[in-house]
């Protein structure tokens, strides 16, 4: 049974609406202002919010604000009830990230559609959809969010790019975001020496360049094809017209970004206080995590020397030592440029 909380400082259309809601097999909750409002939301976390533009102690404008800071309500579907429809009041709660308004009064029929369109579109939005091409067509189709948007998803360009192909060079302003179908690219920095170091991984379901994208600014990084790969392109007005107007997709990004700069502080963690065979050892079992698709097997790359030791942030010669090392204690085997990990308990241990 979905949950819906009602907060409306008016008792008789507080009550109306719960009444209206119960009899259509919802759960309800009531608070008769926004500070009572904002405290029964993160204890109930309902599936859905109606609430009251105008109300004493905290306006619904205030509970939107302070409710859109709190991740654990952030993604909650929000639907403002106002007896005001002047356009101000609805680009100001459209600004903050309302869902949909409904202007008293309302019928019956207007209040039930609208609460199960935007319950609808919540779970298709919380659906977890698979992290490859068909996949972001499916989560573009549903997360656009309106009708500009329809031909985001089947008109979008996809390249294929050889090993060593370079996509954008540190310093170059980003004009599309950058979905990977396949393949495995690299993304690094050069010191003021020319010294480089890998700074991110990519591989099939990430976007790359969607920070610099979103700053406005330079890309930090030159991202260079490690294998194979098949690239979607995705314009960037179009990219910034889906993520600006839609709450649903600027939370998912939100979240993305969040993870990257905590993976990003954890290897500069790495760098700064570990050992170089910590490092190296670090750096085989993130290559793992993020490229392994058949845990069943012992996972192999083929990786250039220069590549890995621009990621573990040490000179090559130091790395293959490293390797041979690793390869003698049955860590790895090494046929090649191919890295095979034998024992990946071993490695995290070494580091742990």
């Amino acid at each position: 049974m979905k949950k819906i909380l009602i907060i409306e400082d008016n008792p008789e259309i507080r009550e109306n609406l719960a009444e209206i809601l119960e009899l259509s097999d919802y759960e309800v909750t009531t608070a008769e202002n926004g500070i009572i409002g904002v405290t029964k939301a993160t204890e109930v976390l309902p599936d859905l919010i109606l609430c009251d533009v105008m109300m004493p102690e905290l306006d619904g404008f205030g509970v939107l604000r302070i409710l859109g800071k709190n991740t654990a309500t952030m993604n909650i579907p929000f639907i403002f009830l106002t007896a005001k429809a002047e356009k101000a009041d609805f680009r100001k709660g459209m600004n903050l990230g309302a869902d949909d308004y409904i202007t008293k009064p309302f019928d019956h029929t207007e209040l039930l559609e609208a609460v199960e369109m935007r319950l609808k579109k919540g779970e298709i939005l919380k659906q977890n959809f698979e992290q490859n091409a068909a996949g972001l067509s499916d989560f573009m189709a549903e997360a656009r969010g309106r009708e500009a948007l329809t031909h985001l998803a089947e008109e979008r360009e996809t390249r294929k790019y050889d090993k060593k192909a370079t996509l954008y060079e540190e310093g170059q302003y980003p004009k599309v975001v950058y979905f990977v179908n396949s393949g495995k690219i690299k993304g690094s920095q050069s010191d003021d020496y020319g010294k480089s170091l890998t700074t991110n991984l990519y591989t099939a379901g990430d976007f790359i360049g969607v920070t610099a994208l979103i700053k406005d600014q330079p890309y930090e990084e030159t991202a260079e094809v490690m294998e194979a790969a098949e690239l979607s392109i995705i314009p960037k007005d179009e990219f910034l017209d889906l993520l600006y107007t839609n709450r649903d997709v600027s939370h998912r990004f939100i979240r993305m970004l969040a993870n990257n700069l905590a993976e990003k502080e954890a290897q500069l963690l790495h760098l700064a206080y570990d050992s170089v065979r910590k490092r190296v050892a670090d750096a085989l079992v993130r290559l793992q995590e993020k490229y392994d698709n058949d845990s069943a097997e012992n996972f192999s790359i083929s990786l250039l020397r220069d590549d890995l030791a621009a990621i573990v942030g040490t000179a090559k010669e130091t790395v293959i030592r490293t390797l041979r090392d690793f390869k003698a204690d049955e860590l790895i085997d090494i046929q090649g440029s191919t890295i095979t990990i034998l024992d990946l308990e071993g490695l995290k241990e070494m580091y742990n």
